[in-house]
């Protein structure tokens, strides 16, 4: 079972010559996360998609000039907003995840480290 993405529409993954684009491995990887826990039946593609575009009318109906467009930031805020709608994950799990990823060095995925 793969995710029904959209292929136009607010919720549609940026794309080139029909291929998905990621421009860093953590936007690739906050993709395959959701494919996988939508494989796994952890919630419905329309639930994601819902939040997903609920995501992006909200930053939409606040943009400022200094805060870019990112999809996938959007995409990873509606994983995390699912994920607390169906209780997978407690938001208090959540923020103390971001918070102990957050306080990483830059980089620290793209560097090997000892153990």
């Amino acid at each position: 079972m793969s995710a029904p993405l959209d292929i136009e529409g607010p919720a549609a993954p940026p794309r080139s010559n029909g291929e998905l684009i990621f421009a860093e491995p953590w936007e690739s990887r906050a993709f395959g996360m959701a494919l996988s826990l939508y494989e796994a039946k952890a919630f419905t593609w329309p639930q994601f998609q819902a939040a997903l575009i609920s995501r992006i009318a909200a930053w939409e109906a606040a943009a400022a000039p200094n805060e870019p467009y990112n999809y996938y930031r959007l995409w990873l805020a509606a994983l995390e907003d699912v994920l607390a709608d169906v209780r997978a994950v407690s938001e208090d799990e959540i923020t103390a995840r971001t918070l102990a990823l957050a306080q990483r060095p830059a980089g620290y995925d793209h560097h090997r480290h000892p153990h």
